[in-house]
């Protein structure tokens, strides 16, 4: 199992970005985090670094439902969306959230990662 669903679009990183939260957003699923790797690695490090972006997203349904069946799941929220510059546009990947899980012996918690990784897959095909 890959531990991300990816997808590559013809879009600069504005666009792709504002794309992907827009697809999110339809799916229930908000941005809590967004950070600028390349930004981060000129500032701190001195490195030119192609467009990198982490979008943490949360869906607070979803993470109502995973606190309370699984109370350490907090380790691995949010849901993290990454987008980088690559030849031809912009490569969107998410993590696979069930592969997130796969280690926890939790039945309830692998049905839960089942309902969030259909709303991925649909987030990736719709963009």
């Amino acid at each position: 199992m890959k531990y991300y669903i990816n997808k590559t679009i013809n879009a600069d990183l504005e666009t792709a970005t504002e794309k992907i939260k827009e697809e999110l957003q339809k799916e229930g699923f908000g941005i809590v985090t967004q950070f600028d790797v390349n930004k981060a690695f000129k500032e701190k490090l001195d490195i030119d670094f192609r467009k990198y972006r982490i979008l943490g997203t949360c869906n607070p349904a979803f993470a109502l439902r995973s606190i309370n069946t699984e109370d350490k799941i907090g380790t691995i929220l949010p849901c993290n969306v990454m987008l980088q510059e690559v030849e031809g546009g912009i490569e969107i990947a998410i993590i696979n959230p069930k592969s997130m899980v796969s280690g926890i012996d939790n039945t309830e918690m692998k049905a839960i990662s089942e309902e969030i990784s259909e709303k991925m897959n649909r987030v990736i095909a719709k963009i």
